[in-house]
């Protein structure tokens, strides 16, 4: 007989391991231990069955007990969930929930799945609060969405929140979205996240922000500010945190942030222990240490680890950036690396820069304009993150991004990556390309950026804000005060404007960028603002917490 792998959880990471070892070992006995009553499922997939737009509840079951068995002779148990671990004895003691009987598995490798727990925070009457995990979750939301609720509470605004309360909206039920923060989606930073709360107000959900909620009664959602918002459907997304209650039963080490600490081939503490997916510690790419990342890929990419591990092939560290991308109605958001928020908290220094180019040629129909934002060092130009919101075309850019940052690509050699290009699918100088032309500029000095945080400072301190748009764009909106000279007339336009220093601005940078560099040419102290007008908009409406300044 072969050695006897025991794999507790058969989602993402415990299955990508099972079958990976059964690729690599033919004789070994694996057996899986799944709690709920399914394996190998399409969490993610979820929300979208909760809001019908995945009809068949089969069409989450990417295997199931029996397939496994036909095609990797796996010894895959449902209904079955783990309640002891012997280290010492090497054993796991099992119990059916269908019948609550107990049995006891012996091991020689035990690999931990259990994945994460949704937080559950002590607010009277939050027993009436559905969460959304599980198949069966999604089976009974499912049920109480087709039952036509008055209207419906979604507590969180974080990507299964927000996916869920669109597909609410799109089920034709009322729905408020409540986020304790002052944004939504706070892997995003505040002048992007206000682009996706105005994209919610648009289409019909209501955003609360910065206000937590204090009580739930049979049919409202009481807010610490008194204010008491009907639901007859509350839905909790408030957060998961690592379930390692199998890790303390086995007497392993945790990490400093609360997970599995584990080493770069997902061993424990216990040589013949292992763990992989969100209950575990993930080296982190950018700061370096570790921190707690639940995304299916980086489970999937650890359990192949793990097998490999086991069977004697070689591991190698590969750190984690956070990668991650949102469906906001006809919105995408995106995400790598860290946001200016952590790295201001780390006190690492940085820079940012804003964009808001096309999805693809201008000139060809369809074009959608994003936002995008990349974070680099000042000082070595290694990119630190990078943020994309937009139509069509945000999971290109992003994706290109994480891969020059796990590359080591410095930002201005964003400029020389040769990225496919026809003006369906991209301009000539890809919004990209674009991000490492600004980056250059930023490094070598040729154009110095305000952000739009420094606005009122330098106002205060006498820079007068220079508007070098034109004057139908200047009437839409504006920065308070200062003056207008568009750019092609300020040559002739500079004498009658004063002596500055001036803060320039246009529409998303391009043209003030031109402008600055024009205005130090002929002797004339100017800066920049980053992002233009478009960013600084969202930059105010996210200091205010008023998205529908936007929608």
């Amino acid at each position: 007989m072969g050695r006897r792998i025991v794999i507790v959880g058969g989602v993402a990471g415990g299955m990508s391991t099972a079958t990976r070892l059964r690729r690599l070992d033919a004789a070994g006995e694996i057996t899986v231990l799944e709690k709920s009553g399914h394996v190998s499922y399409a969490n993610c997939g979820l929300p979208y069955f909760v809001g019908g737009v995945i009809e068949e509840e089969e069409d989450l079951l990417l295997q199931t007990p029996e397939r496994l068995f036909e095609r990797f002779r796996l010894d895959v148990h449902v209904n079955s969930e783990v309640v002891a671990v012997d280290a010492p004895g090497h054993t796991v003691t099992v119990r059916d929930t269908t019948d609550d009987t107990e049995r006891v598995v012996p091991y020689d490798k035990l690999v931990l799945s259990p994945g994460a727990l949704p937080v559950r925070p002590p607010i009277p009457g939050f027993d009436r609060v559905r969460v959304l995990r599980t198949v069966e979750d999604a089976t009974r939301l499912a049920g109480m969405v087709g039952d036509r609720p008055a209207d419906a509470v979604v507590i969180g605004a974080g990507f299964i929140g927000l996916e869920t309360a669109e597909n609410l909206a799109h089920a034709g039920i009322p729905v408020t979205v409540v986020e304790a923060a002052d944004q939504v989606l706070t892997p995003l930073d505040p002048e992007l996240a206000v682009l996706v709360a105005a994209e919610l107000v648009r289409n019909g959900v209501r955003v609360e922000t910065g206000v937590a909620v204090t009580e739930i009664t049979e049919r409202e959602v009481v807010l610490a500010d008194g204010r008491r918002l009907p639901g007859e459907l509350v839905i909790g997304s408030i957060g998961v945190r690592p379930d390692v209650r199998l890790a303390e039963m086995a007497g392993i080490a945790l990490g400093p942030t609360g997970g599995i600490a584990i080493d770069e081939a997902n061993v424990t503490s216990d040589p013949d222990i292992y763990a992989v997916g969100d209950a575990t510690e993930k080296f982190d790419s950018v700061g370096g240490g570790t921190s707690l990342i639940a995304l299916a890929n980086v489970a999937n990419r650890q359990g192949r680890r793990v097998a490999d591990h086991i069977c004697g092939l070689p591991s190698h560290r590969a750190p984690s950036l956070g990668t991650a991308i949102v469906k906001v109605f006809d919105l995408t958001a995106a995400m790598t690396g860290w946001n200016e928020k952590r790295l201001r908290a780390a006190g690492r220094p940085y820079r940012a820069l804003h964009s808001h180019p096309m999805n693809h040629a201008s000139y060809y129909p369809g074009a959608q304009q994003m936002s995008l934002k990349l974070l680099f060092d000042p000082d070595s130009g290694a990119i630190l993150g990078a943020q994309g919101v937009g139509g069509d075309g945000v999971d290109k850019r992003i994706d290109v991004l994480a891969t020059a940052l796990t590359a080591g690509i410095p930002a201005e050699e964003l400029a020389d990556l040769e990225l496919a290009y026809a003006p369906p699918f991209s301009s000539a100088k890809d919004p990209v390309n674009m991000l490492g032309y600004m980056a250059e500029n930023a490094r070598t000095g040729e154009c110095d950026v305000v952000s739009p945080d420094e606005v009122d400072d330098l106002v205060g301190a006498g820079w007068v804000p220079l508007d070098v748009r034109t004057a139908a764009e200047h009437a839409r909106g504006a920065l308070p005060g200062g003056v207008v000279a568009p750019l092609d007339e300020l040559r002739e336009q500079l004498p009658d404007l004063g002596a500055g220093p001036f803060l320039v601005y246009c529409e998303v940078g391009q043209r003030g960028h031109t402008a600055t560099t024009l205005l130090h040419e002929l002797g004339v102290e100017a800066r920049n603002l980053d992002g233009g007008y478009r960013t600084w908009r969202a930059w105010t409406a996210a200091r205010d917490q008023d998205p529908t300044a936007l929608a």
